[in-house]
This record gives C-alpha cells, structure tokens and sequence, in this order.
C-alpha cells in the first residue's frame, strides 16, 4: 500500500519519502512545473552529423516522469536557451506545450508563462542547470537541478536529483 497517494506504483511512494518534508511541501504546491532542455531533459551533449545536423539523446525515464507529472494535473512546459528541431520533435511526441527556445531571458519568459496561466512564481516549479536558469531557480516556489550542475546551481536548488541530466533526472 502507498504511503502517499496518487503514485501508481510502490516504488514511486518509497523514492518520494526519502526526500525531506520541507521540500515535499514545496513539490506539492506546483502547478506547473517548468523544464530547461539541454543538461536536464538531455546530458547536455550535442553531437553532430556530417551533414551539420545537431543529434541530442532524450532518456525515456524523463519521458515518463513528465507524464507523471501531467497525471497529478501539473501542467509541464520547456523553455531552452537553444533552438532544436529535435527538442519540438521530442516535446511534440510527448505532448508538452507550450516549449519555447531560443530563449535568453529566462525569467521574464517564466513569469509570462505564469501570469497567462493565472499563477504566481511560487505556484511554479523550475528544474535547470546553469547560469541562465539561475534567476529562475532564485525565485520560484520549488526550484531543482542535477548532481552535474555547477555549484552555484545547486546552491539555489530547494531538490537535486540523484540522477544526472540526460538520465532520467
């Protein structure tokens, strides 16, 4: 039996207890829960074809920890620094809207993002690995990151992830 509901399967209860309560009552009040791509959703690598076509690896573990996510009625939106056609495919294959890329600012386009869903910075989530991110992590109700990530990311994170970016963090 799960000691907290809503997770379909035992494991899923048994990881979230480890996590410590101030933090899960942080995880609970997002609504929405907002994603960087490259170095979260991917290692961060980008390899490219002879042709200069970029290739980016996605994990499936992201692919059904989001679809986790949409099952609470948390919305999932991406916002990436780079624009990628794999990233849309991917996004697409997934269901996740909006994704917005090529994006610089990132924290003006979050609170865009939150102010048209009817919802404050602390009613959102944000998971990101670098120094773009950064304003972002600093002001959201629930902020995230990965082992991987430079210090001063994880130093602003209320959770980071036992797994790296790129693996199903």
């Amino acid at each position: 039996m799960n000691e907290l509901p809503g997770f379909s399967h035992p494991a899923e209860a048994q990881i979230l207890a480890r996590i410590p309560e101030a933090v899960r009552d942080r995880a609970r009040a997002v609504r929405m829960m907002v994603f960087d791509v490259d170095g979260i959703l991917t290692d961060g690598s980008l390899w490219y074809g002879e042709h200069g076509e970029a290739v980016k690896p996605f994990n499936a573990l992201d692919g059904h920890g989001l679809r986790l996510l949409r099952e609470q009625g948390i919305h999932v939106a991406w916002v990436s620094g780079r624009k990628s056609a794999i990233t849309a495919r991917r996004a697409a294959e997934l269901g996740i809207s909006p994704i917005l890329q090529g994006v610089r600012d990132k924290i003006n386009t979050v609170e865009d993002l939150a102010r048209e869903a009817g919802l404050s910075l602390q009613d959102l989530g944000y998971m990101g690995d670098d120094i773009i991110d950064l304003p972002v992590l600093q002001r959201v109700g629930f902020a995230a990151s990965v082992p991987n990530a430079p210090f001063y990311v994880g130093q602003a994170a209320h959770w980071t992830s036992t797994l790296r970016g790129g693996a199903g963090a």
